[in-house]
């Protein structure tokens, strides 16, 4: 028993040491990335990737790489798992049933208009339901979600990383626009904290643009961009669902001898067993607030690390076709809002 116990400890101590310079690296960064976005209002996912953008030497460092690589697919996994306690099946209530339907639909359609889109621009249905789902639900984090369930390919980093900063680059340009927008189209603040809530990618810029209007239409918009946010439940399962009975894996798809797959990935469980949780029993804030700031470290450590393996020249090589496809997506989700709430 001793003998197991050290090398057990062995083991982990090797593993450990092997993986921390990418992961302390990673962690870094995402320090930095929330130093800038505290003291100058920079989004912090979006400074992580750019941060880690100009640190991609390191993914080709033979001491950082195994923590980089772990850093970008298995903390991105429990950060997503974590979201779970953030979401509530309540959320739904105070909506009315029409507003809940509408957005439903949104979602759906932005996510089959970017599967769409995709196969018209050449390119393959991840990239599709890469930018469809982020557009359609909350943004960057919905892009690391749907990201870890995907069967992976040589282009999934540099797609990943597009992604995020296309969405919340458009998301940032949304925040000072839209509200201008819908004060000259003399929208009433409830149909206004509609049209933010549901056309504006991540969480805080919406948030920003709806109390920029009034704090009626902030309650408002924070109400529906929450609903949009719990339809990454459904979708992560159905995505994970259809992925595992296709036999394609989260790791290389196609890979000969690769072993089938489970239906659902262990984080997409975790993720829908603390969603559910949290809709049975309401968690203590404390325990909700510590989740949501360790699942924000999480994710921008995952972002970071995704950065360090994505270079500029692979980003470049993404294209015009993804930029217009990201710019069709948004503009599909504010023309159809608009056309609802005028």
């Amino acid at each position: 028993m001793p003998l197991l116990m050290h090398a057990t400890f062995h083991a982990v101590s090797t593993s450990v040491s092997r993986l921390f310079r990418g992961v302390f690296v990673a962690l870094l960064i995402a320090g930095a990335a929330t130093f800038l976005s505290d003291h100058y209002g920079a989004p912090a996912m979006l400074m992580a990737l750019l941060l880690g953008i100009a640190l991609n030497f390191l993914s080709e460092e033979p001491q950082c790489a195994p923590g980089i690589a772990f850093a970008s697919r298995t903390v991105l996994r429990f950060g997503v798992a974590l979201l779970g306690l953030r979401i509530s099946w309540q959320m739904l209530a105070g909506l009315g049933a029409s507003s809940v339907l509408w957005i439903m639909a949104a979602v759906a359609t932005t996510i089959a208009v970017g599967l769409l889109g995709a196969r018209l621009l050449g390119r393959d249905w991840r990239f599709g339901m890469l930018t469809g789902g982020s557009v359609a639900i909350c943004g960057a984090s919905a892009a690391m979600a749907i990201s870890a369930v995907l069967p992976r390919n040589e282009r999934s980093d540099t797609d990943l990383s597009f992604t995020v900063m296309a969405v919340t680059l458009l998301s940032t340009i949304a925040m000072v626009i839209y509200p201008i927008f819908t004060d000259a189209a003399d929208m009433p603040p409830a149909d206004a904290g509609l049209f933010l809530g549901a056309t504006i990618h991540d969480v805080a810029q919406v948030v920003g643009a709806g109390y920029t209007v009034s704090d009626e239409t902030g309650d408002v918009a924070t109400a529906v961009k929450l609903l949009r946010v719990a339809c990454l439940a459904p979708v992560i399962l159905l995505l994970g669902v259809a992925i595992g009975r296709s036999g394609q894996g989260s790791g290389q798809a196609g890979a000969p001898g690769a072993r089938r797959p489970p239906l659902l990935p262990f984080f997409v469980l975790a993720f829908l067993l603390l969603t559910t949780l949290n809709s049975l029993v309401a968690a203590p804030p404390a325990l909700v607030q510590f989740a949501g700031e360790l699942s924000k470290w999480m994710l921008l450590t995952a972002v970071a690390a995704v950065g360090m393996k994505t270079s500029l020249r692979q980003l470049a090589q993404v294209g015009g076709p993804a930029v217009i496809l990201v710019v069709a997506e948004t503009a599909y989700l504010g023309i159809g809002f608009f056309l609802i709430t005028a």
